[in-house]
């Protein structure tokens, strides 16, 4: 199989960008320009045990909200070849993609796994008990994001598709048009537009959905309860809980990437090296000493 670009594939319309950092509840990956992979963080569920993979184009690790009863989580790689590998925490068979091909971006959430292939279409394995995981009749799909119990799909037409639980209003983005790139949290989704708005929907308990009036955004992110914006001058905004300092960010420059974790925020320096602030216990922020981190 002939390698596959991790920003362009057969399905001209797929358009996302496949960052090399990714956040889950407990830890924080990273993918050097050479194709292998870091991990920091929680290593009790394997979710870090990436040392051995090879010819890596992207990275997603499985998020989650903090609770006593969760935390743990997976990570996901997707190689050059559009073949994709897995770790970690595997009870609801969100490891198992070894068969999948095609791949050109993917995805994780509580429990479960994505990937769009170069054709526009979606797979999913995992937890499917709200029917997150119910993408096999997408088409025309450009970008992905998965959320806690639901999933969002990006249309070629910058409309958004949605999956899965819809109890707090994080679904309803039947009015959403002009759609670049999507998030998605624990509650809430976000949804970056063409002109570098900004809308989102969903649990807006903790003022993560307060992201209106942001401007000249080229990123969005989304965590359990923050939303985190990259502004095409370098500089990072934030709205939400701050309970950890998650939403830290306001001194941040240079910055070419961003990720977030259920209660921390990680970006992507422009010299590869990456910074983080936020929920520490696990280690999860012990990014200092990472180079070579490069889109």
């Amino acid at each position: 199989m002939e390698p596959i670009s991790p920003k362009i594939s057969a399905f001209q319309g797929v358009q996302q960008m496949n960052i090399p950092l990714a956040a889950g509840p407990r830890h924080s990956v990273g993918l050097r320009s050479d194709g292998t992979v870091m991990a920091v963080g929680d290593v009790r569920n394997g979710q870090c045990d990436v040392s051995d993979w090879r010819g890596i184009v992207a990275v997603a690790a499985g998020n989650v909200h903090m609770a006593t009863n969760t935390g743990k989580s997976h990570t996901v790689g997707l190689r050059s070849d559009g073949t994709v590998v897995a770790t970690g925490w595997n009870g609801h068979q969100q490891c198992e993609v070894s068969e999948w091909s095609g791949v050109v971006s993917i995805a994780a959430g509580w429990r479960r796994t994505l990937g769009l292939r170069g054709d526009g279409t979606v797979v999913a394995v995992g937890r499917n008990a709200e029917g997150q995981c119910e993408v096999s009749s997408w088409r025309d799909i450009v970008a992905i994001a998965a959320g806690d119990w639901h999933t969002a799909g990006l249309s070629a037409d910058g409309t958004v598709i949605m999956a899965g639980n819809n109890r707090y209003g994080q679904c309803h983005v039947s009015q959403w048009h002009n759609i670049k790139s999507v998030a998605a949290g624990y509650l809430h989704t976000a949804g970056l537009r063409s002109d570098g708005t900004v809308v989102a929907t969903g649990a807006n308990k903790h003022h993560q959905c307060e992201v209106g009036d942001w401007r000249g955004i080229m990123a969005v992110a989304a965590g359990s309860y923050h939303t985190v914006g990259l502004k095409s001058d370098g500089t990072v905004v934030a709205a939400g809980s701050n309970q950890y300092g998650q939403c830290e960010v306001s001194n941040w420059r240079e910055i070419v990437a961003i990720a977030a974790g259920c209660a921390h925020t990680l970006g992507l320096k422009a010299d590869g090296s990456v910074v983080a602030t936020g929920h520490n216990e696990y280690g999860q922020c012990e990014v200092s000493k990472w180079s070579g981190i490069l889109l």
